[in-house]
C-alpha cells in the first residue's frame, strides 16, 4: 500500500532541510559515539540522517515510504536505508546504541507497539531522543485562527505527553527529561509552524506541499478561503494582533529524552 508520504516525497527536500540548531540538540541529547550504531526512525529522505553521518556517526535510516527512501539512497548510498515502520523494526534485538525520531511519532499507527519495538532493538541504557509537538502546544499556534479544521485534524493525530510517558513506562523506557522548543526566525526545516514569525511562508506552494497537514489533511476549499483571509490580514497588519493573541509559554515543540532500562525485558 502506498504510504502517505509517497505523495509529497518528490519535492520534500526543496523545503525540508536539516536545521543546524535542531541537529545539534538531537545529537547533544543522544550522546552518540563514533564507534556506536544508531537508528533514525521515520527518517524520510534522510536530511537529518545525512547530517549525523557528516559529523562522524553511524546511522541506519528506516521509513515506511519507498519514495522517500529512494530519494535518500540517491543522496547517500553509504547509509543503510531500510523500508519499514516503527511497529515492525526488522533489526536484531539489542542492536542499536541509540535512537532518534524527529517529527514522526504522530504518524505511528500504534504508540505502544512502536515503543515496544524501539525497546527491543535498543541496547540497555541506550537513549531515545524524540522531537515532536504536543496537542497542548499545537492549540497555541496562530494557524488555528485561519485553518481550524486542518489544525483540529492534526491535533487529533498527535499523542499527548502523558500518553508518550505512559507508553515509555509500559515498555521499559525511563523518561529522563523533556524541554520545550520555540520556533526560531532562522529555522531551516520548514515544517508546520515554521511560519510562526513569517506568515508569508505559507503562500509558497512548495512549502505547503512539504507539510503533511497542508498536503494530506486540508481540503482545497479550506486552503483557498483561509489563504485569502490570511492575505487580507497580512496586508492590513491585523495579523500581528492575531499572532499576539496566541502568545504563550508552552513552547511550540518538545524534545523528549528517555533511555532503555537495564535488565528489563518486555513480553
Amino acid at each position: 500500500m502506498k504510504q502517505k508520504y509517497d505523495k509529497i516525497g518528490m519535492g520534500y527536500n526543496l523545503t525540508r532541510k536539516a536545521d543546524t540548531y535542531l541537529t545539534e540538540q538531537l545529537l547533544r541529547h543522544l550522546k552518540p559515539t563514533q564507534s556506536g550504531n544508531y537508528l533514525d526512525i521515520g527518517c524520510g529522505t534522510g536530511n537529518y540522517t545525512n547530517e549525523f553521518q557528516k559529523r562522524g556517526y553511524q546511522f541506519i535510516g528506516i521509513d515506511p515510504s519507498k519514495q522517500m527512501l529512494e530519494i535518500a539512497k540517491l543522496r547517500n548510498n553509504k547509509i543503510d536505508w531500510k523500508l519499514g515502520s516503527v511497529e515492525n523494526i526488522e533489526l536484531p534485538s539489542n542492536s542499536v546504541d541509540g535512537i532518534i525520531g524527529s517529527l514522526t511519532i504522530h504518524h505511528w499507527t500504534n504508540l505502544n507497539l512502536g515503543f515496544s519495538e524501539l525497546h527491543k532493538v535498543l541496547k540497555p541504557n541506550g537513549r531515545i531522543v524524540l522531537f515532536t509537538a504536543t496537542p497542548q502546544q499545537m492549540k497555541g499556534y496562530w494557524l488555528n485562527h485561519y485553518f481550524p479544521k486542518m489544525l483540529s485534524d492534526s491535533i487529533k493525530k498527535m499523542p499527548s505527553f502523558e500518553r508518550i510517558k505512559e507508553a515509555c513506562f509500559t515498555n521499559g523506557i525511563e523518561l529522563l527529561e523533556s524541554f520545550n522548543y520555540s520556533i526560531k526566525p532562522d529555522l531551516q526545516d520548514l515544517f508546520l509552524y515554521s511560519g510562526k514569525h513569517n506568515p508569508e511562508l505559507y503562500f509558497d506552494d512548495k512549502i505547503r506541499q512539504g507539510i503533511s497537514s497542508f498536503s494530506l489533511l486540508a481540503n482545497s476549499k479550506e486552503i483557498d478561503d483561509s489563504m485569502a483571509k490570511l492575505r487580507i490580514d497580512i496586508d492590513s497588519g491585523h495579523i500581528q494582533n492575531i499572532i499576539k493573541s496566541y502568545e504563550n509559554d508552552l513552547g511550540d515543540y518538545v524534545f523528549i529524552i528517555g533511555k532503555k532500562l537495564s535488565n528489563t525485558s518486555i513480553t
